[in-house]
């Protein structure tokens, strides 16, 4: 490989110097939180008591989980799920209610449509809270004004509006909505009584759901509790997971999630042998169905990854007269764009294989590709430092002159199209505002040589001449979240990359042959993968597959990497307590 001056930059691979009632819930507040009633008096109420009940009420390991709670939430669990028999006897055998018998009877009666009673009744549970019992009437009033409206009892509504809504003192702008019903029926300029409002066991279904977001839990034991529960469990083991790269459809209830490192991508599955140069580049598309590579032979590939992982060959773009720096996806993933080293862009199509468009600009050369928003255009770093966007058939639409990328430049567009970023100098990142018309600068006290902009739009990583990569978190005043160190860099342009389930891990190249492998929050590598006999200079993770990661290399391969199949079965069958013998040997 050739020299270059001290004063330039590191090249891809040439060396460089060491360096309706909906309104009425929402006017209610009803999703703001508030103090629960501490006072309540339920005669039948089997609401569990420290200083009455002994241990035989405490269950568990721990002995903090009240065994009248557990078994109510258990009956509630069961008659959400429709065994209502199941649920009936657990109440009769345990010999504690899911409710009361007066919230039992107040949910009958509203269910049953009879209003008045319904909110007689409420006033019989010892609801402490009088701002909770005068908008749970509130809502069944509302329901009976509506109903009688249904049935053109106009005065009988009326007579509900004034002498049992209005007193209640409360939610006055839906009262005015409601008398506007009165006075324009059919108005829908003010929003008359659809049919949503109308009688029947929907609308009663709906009150006593909205009722029951209303009451503390205690009295009326909310929906599908248990499944919050485990969810939140659930959630609580995936956060506590260092290593978590796994669905949450894989996610069980039999054991405790632990993912381990053996659900990171570290196995060779396939070697793919088909340029004749070195790798330079590597992009899955979006949809995670096809692989985009290229090479200092002056060729791109499409690789097709098939549903079972299997990676092969679907076309072979040629025509470019210089080395293929970078390729870009299309944002519907049917295009593809690749960039010659300082030459011209292509634009091919993915099915056929066909050249479609080539962009170049007279005495200039392109450096970097990437996509507008919605595949409408192409940008383009060049050789004159200036950023250039095109639509589709070449026509330039926005130019930004002076000191906008160097030589050797990635590119990025934030997927609203309002920033571009780019490096402009030696040691910054420029964020360029479309919007706003101005602009701001990352920068590192050393030399940057590549960047990737993470899914989200919020993260830069960022790596350094000095064998550091950086997280930048973007956003306000940019600045580094996380370092990560343990790769080696010392001569060429080496490339990482966000990737796993939600980005949580970085990827990276290294001239040693090995690809590293870290979490976001970790700066030491959690693997240093062999398998390839020259530098590694680049990677990119599956973005729907979090066990898929690619690597390309001087050794003119690109190495297709996925779980450890063996170690994965051994942890699950030590889980399950199972030990397999071989010769003697456990």
């Amino acid at each position: 490989m050739g020299g270059i001056e001290e004063s330039e930059r590191p090249l891809k691979r040439v060396k460089v110097p060491s360096g309706g009632s909906d309104s009425l819930s929402a006017n209610l507040s009803l999703t703001e939180p508030r103090e629960p009633a501490s006072g309540f008096s339920l005669r039948d109420s089997m609401a569990w008591s420290p200083s009455s009940q002994g241990d035989k009420d405490a269950i568990g390991s721990k002995g903090i989980i009240k065994r009248p709670e557990f078994i109510k939430i258990i009956t509630r669990a069961l008659y959400s799920l429709g065994y209502s028999k199941s649920g009936d006897q657990l109440q009769k055998e345990s010999g504690i209610p899911l409710h009361s018998t007066v919230v039992d009877l107040f949910r009958q009666q509203v269910v049953e449509g009879k209003w008045d009673e319904s909110v007689d009744t409420l006033h019989r549970i010892g609801l402490s809270d009088e701002y909770i019992v005068k908008s749970a009437s509130f809502m069944i009033l509302e329901q009976k004004f509506l109903e009688l409206l249904k049935k053109e009892k106009i005065k009988d509504a009326l007579s509900t509006l004034r002498n049992e809504i209005v007193p209640l003192s409360i939610n006055v702008s839906r009262v005015h909505e409601l008398a506007a019903y009165i006075i324009f029926p059919s108005s829908s300029a003010v929003g008359g009584p659809s049919s949503q409002d109308a009688a029947g066991s929907k609308s009663q279904s709906a009150i006593l759901e909205k009722l029951q977001k209303l009451f503390p839990a205690a009295i009326m034991i909310p929906e599908k509790r248990l499944e919050q529960l485990v969810e939140q469990a659930l959630d609580v083991q995936r956060d506590a997971c260092a290593y978590h790269n796994t669905f949450d459809s894989e996610l069980s209830l039999y054991s405790d999630h632990h993912c381990g490192t053996n659900h990171i991508p570290s196995q060779t599955l396939q070697v793919l042998q088909a340029h004749c140069d070195e790798v330079w580049f590597l992009q899955f598309s979006h949809n995670g169905k096809y692989l985009a590579s290229s090479s200092k032979d002056r060729s791109a590939i499409i690789w097709e990854v098939k549903d079972d992982g299997e990676v092969s060959l679907k076309h072979k773009l040629t025509g470019h007269q210089r080395e293929v720096s970078i390729v870009s996806w299309s944002p519907d993933d049917q295009q593809l764009l690749t960039c010659g080293v300082e030459e011209s862009i292509r634009r091919w199509d993915v099915n056929s294989g066909e050249c479609l468009h080539i962009y170049e600009k007279a005495g200039v050369g392109l450096i970097s590709c990437g996509w507008f928003p919605g595949g409408k255009g192409v940008f383009s770093g060049m050789t004159d430092k200036s950023i250039c966007l095109w639509d589709l058939d070449g026509r330039e639409l926005e130019s930004w002159k002076g000191q906008r990328t160097l030589k050797i430049s990635d590119i990025a567009i934030t997927d609203d199209g309002k920033r571009i970023m780019t490096m402009c100098r030696e040691n910054a990142i420029l964020l360029l505002d479309r919007e706003a018309k101005c602009e701001k600068l990352i920068k590192e006290n050393q030399m940057i040589t590549s960047f990737s902009l993470s899914k989200d739009n919020k993260y830069l990583l960022v790596n350094l001449f000095n064998q550091e990569i950086h997280l930048w978190r973007l956003g306000g005043d940019p600045d580094v979240v996380s370092r990560y160190r343990g790769h080696k860099r010392t001569r060429f342009l080496i490339r990482s990359c966000f990737g796993g389930l939600e980005q949580a891990f970085i990827a990276s190249g290294s001239e040693d042959s090995k690809v590293y492998v870290w979490h976001r929050d970790t700066p030491e590598p959690l693997f240093a993968l062999p398998g390839h006999s020259g530098a590694v200079n680049c990677v990119s993770w599956s973005p729907t597959n979090p066990h898929m990661l690619a690597s390309g290399s001087d050794d003119y391969t690109i190495r297709i990497w996925g779980l450890d199949q063996v170690k994965l079965k051994n942890r699950d069958n030590q889980k399950n307590g199972i030990n397999h013998h071989s010769k003697g040997k456990t």
